[in-house]
């Protein structure tokens, strides 16, 4: 393979990747954080009618009204969660699954009554993204990274995961305290007048933004992967508030590499007519680094010793 091969074929997709894989790391720390990380796959299977009725209302796959409605899906999911739990006396665990799948099977059925498989919007497009499919057909070589034309050619779908990135960090930067002490010690920020409510509510609008930007790209196998597994990661290598989210991004980008190399690589060295699908090698990778950071931990002898110590 020749640098413009790369360029033209390998580069997009795999920025793509980090991109989502960065993001959702990011975003999945705070859900730790806060015990929330089933709502993290909540709200990634609950935004699809949303997605879908952006597509019916609209016709088209324009970013913004995908995005309005995967919020709105998102706030529905999170009221239904609410009322489920309080009507049927659910754990939270169990309430969160009823309404993710519930809704996710009314967003696959709506995808198919609208018509959008028409627009490459069906259903193995929102399992398995489209990331293999992330051309950019104008590069012509190194130079084409500073060409204004060459990059205005570049697939919209890796500038929305840039500005979902760019959206994240600077909601991190701009309330880095309030989400520490959301994190923390709600109960605190509640005696010092802080309602931790709005900073909350901001999470899940950022994790159905961030969904929806990973969506064409990524597929939901990956945006859950992804939600989960970095920031797993990081918090068996570190107990630091500020090293988790770096070390969650480091480890998204590191899963993002490793999938999508072996996905290409790997078959290929074994004669394979077909590489294996980007999006769900990425998520096996964060398996394995999930085991690997299990295996290397600081804290897994003084946990055992902790639970022994409890147990006597």
């Amino acid at each position: 393979m020749t640098l413009v091969d790369f360029l033209q074929l390998d580069l997009v997709p795999m920025l793509a990747a980090i991109l989502a894989c960065v993001t959702c790391g990011l975003l999945g720390t705070l859900l730790l954080l806060t015990r929330n990380s089933m709502m993290g796959d909540a709200i990634s299977h609950a935004v699809l009618p949303g997605i879908a009725a952006g597509f019916w209302i609209t016709g088209t796959r324009a970013s913004l009204p995908m995005v309005g409605g995967a919020i709105a899906a998102a706030v529905v999911a999170v009221a239904l969660i609410g009322l489920v739990r309080r009507l049927a006396r659910l754990e939270a665990g169990a309430a969160m699954g009823v309404v993710f799948s519930g809704m996710f099977a009314l967003g696959l059925l709506m995808l198919v009554w609208s018509g959008a498989d028409r627009v490459d919007l069906d259903v193995e497009c929102v399992l398995y993204g489209i990331l293999e499919t992330l051309i950019w057909p104008a590069a012509t070589g190194p130079a084409s990274l500073f060409d204004p034309a060459a990059l205005a050619a570049l697939p919209s779908e890796l500038l929305l995961l840039a500005g979902m990135f760019a959206v994240t960090v600077v909601a991190l930067l701009l309330f880095w305290k309030e989400l520490r002490l959301a994190a923390f010690d709600p109960a605190f920020g509640t005696v010092i007048g802080f309602d931790p409510r709005p900073v909350r509510a901001l999470l899940m609008l950022l994790i159905a933004a961030a969904c929806v930007a990973a969506f064409w790209a990524v597929g939901s196998i990956l945006v859950i992967a992804a939600l989960i597994g970095p920031p797993a990661i990081a918090r068996l290598l570190t107990e630091r508030y500020a090293a988790q989210f770096l070390l969650a991004a480091l480890a998204g980008g590191a899963i993002a590499v490793a999938g999508y190399a072996v996905a290409a690589l790997i078959p290929a060295a074994l004669g394979a007519a077909q590489g294996f699908n980007a999006a769900g090698m990425i998520a096996v990778m964060a398996a394995v680094g999930f085991a690997l950071a299990t295996a290397l931990s600081p804290f897994r002898a003084s946990r055992r010793r902790r639970a022994a110590a409890s147990r006597a």
